[in-house]
C-alpha cells in the first residue's frame, strides 16, 4: 500500500466519529443544483472535499469546501463512474460507449490519459492494495486492473456479462454483482484468480453491492425489492430484506454502523442499522424523491449525496419518464 493511500484512508478514519449505540437519524438538509443530463454513479473524495457524478456526456465536479461550487470537466460518452485517485490529482471516468476509461487532471479536468478498457465499461472501484482502478466492464463480463500511474491496463479478469457495482473486503478480495445472473463473482484482482460466485436466489437483478467490515457482510441492491445479505467468509446467502423499488445503490457508513439504500422508484432512503443482535431490518425510511437511485457517501461526515431531477410523464411505451429541463439536482441528506 502506498504512502498516499495511507494517508487517504488516515484522514477518513480519522475525521468520521466513532460508532454509537443507536443509529442516526436523517433527514434532507440540502440541495445542489447542476446542468441538465443523465446521470449514473457518484463519488465522493473526503479529503479533498469534492463530489463527481458521472454524466452523460460529462462529470459534474462539486466543490464541497467551497459554497458548493459546481463544474463540468471531461469528455465522456455514456459516464458511468467517476472515480478518483488518491492524492487529490486525478479522477478516472468510465466511458460506456466507446469502451475507454479516462484520467483527468483535477482540479481543471485536463485529459491526462485514455484507455481502451473492455465493452460498456460500468462500476469502477479504487483498490488500495494495488493502487489500481477495477473497472467492471458489463457487456464482456471483464473486469480491467487499471494502473493510473503508468495510464494502462495491467491485468483482464474474465468472469460474465451483466457486471455491476462492486465490493472489496479488508483482504483486497472483489465482489461484483452480476445483473443477469443474481449471483456475486468473487475474485482476486491481485492474482486474477476466479473463485466460485455466490447465487443470491430471491433477489433478481442485484445492483448496488456494499461490504460490512464487521461484520463481514455483503448488502446487495435487488430490483425485486429486496436486499440480500451475503455472508461474505461463508460465501452463502444468509437473508432478504424488505426495501423500496427501484434501488441503485448501497453505501456502508462503518463509523455509525448503517447500510443505506437509495430506492428511486419509491422515492425513499432506506436506513439498516448493521450491530443490533438478530437478523438486519430496515429502521428508517426517509422521504427523498422519485428517482434519487444511486448516492455517495462523505465517511468524513456521514452526509449522503443523491441525485435526481424532476420528471415529465411516463411513455406510452412504459420506459423511463423524461427529467424535466432545468430541474437536476443532488440531495443532501445528513444524519442527526
Amino acid at each position: 500500500m502506498s504512502m498516499k493511500t495511507i494517508a487517504f484512508l488516515a484522514a477518513i478514519a480519522l475525521g468520521a466519529p466513532a460508532a454509537a449505540g443507536q443509529p442516526p437519524r436523517y433527514s434532507v438538509t440540502g440541495s445542489i443544483n447542476g446542468p441538465d443530463g443523465g446521470w449514473d454513479l457518484l463519488t465522493v473524495d473526503p479529503v479533498a472535499h469534492r463530489l463527481f457524478v458521472a454524466r452523460s456526456a460529462t462529470v459534474t465536479m462539486v466543490d464541497l469546501a467551497d459554497g458548493n461550487r459546481v463544474s463540468a470537466i471531461g469528455t465522456v460518452d455514456r459516464g458511468h463512474a467517476a472515480v478518483p485517485i488518491p492524492g487529490g490529482h486525478l479522477l478516472l471516468v468510465t466511458s460506456g460507449r466507446d469502451g475507454h476509461a479516462r484520467l483527468y487532471g483535477l482540479p481543471g479536468g485536463t485529459l491526462a490519459a485514455d484507455i481502451a478498457v473492455g465493452q460498456n465499461p460500468d462500476a469502477a472501484i479504487w483498490d488500495g492494495r494495488l493502487s489500481a482502478v477495477l473497472v467492471m466492464n458489463a457487456r464482456d463480463g471483464t473486469v480491467s486492473v487499471v494502473d493510473p500511474a503508468s495510464a494502462r491496463v495491467t491485468r483482464t479478469i474474465q468472469l460474465a456479462p451483466g457486471l455491476e457495482l462492486a465490493a472489496l473486503d479488508e483482504h483486497g478480495i472483489l465482489f461484483v454483482n452480476n445483473e443477469e445472473t443474481s449471483q456475486i463473482h468473487v475474485v482476486d484482482p491481485a492474482t486474477g484468480t476466479v473463485r466460485g460466485p455466490i447465487a443470491l436466489p430471491g433477489c433478481e437483478g442485484p445492483t448496488g453491492l456494499g461490504y460490512d467490515a464487521r461484520g463481514h457482510r455483503l448488502i446487495a441492491a435487488c430490483a425485486n425489492g429486496k436486499a440480500a445479505v451475503v455472508d461474505s467468509v461463508a460465501g452463502r446467502l444468509i437473508q432478504l430484506i424488505d426495501i423500496g423499488r427501484g434501488p441503485d445503490g448501497v453505501a456502508i457508513d462503518e463509523a455509525r454502523g448503517v447500510a443505506l439504500i437509495p430506492c428511486g422508484r419509491d422515492g425513499e432512503l432506506d436506513v439498516i442499522p448493521l450491530r443490533g443482535a438478530g437478523p438486519l431490518v430496515v429502521s428508517e425510511r426517509v422521504r427523498t424523491e422519485i428517482g434519487a437511485r444511486t448516492l455517495a457517501l462523505d465517511p468524513s461526515t456521514g452526509a449522503l449525496y443523491l441525485p435526481t431531477a424532476r420528471f415529465g410523464p411516463v411513455p406510452a411505451d412504459g420506459g423511463r419518464p423524461p427529467a424535466l429541463p432545468g430541474t437536476f439536482h443532488i440531495l443532501v441528506v445528513s444524519p442527526r
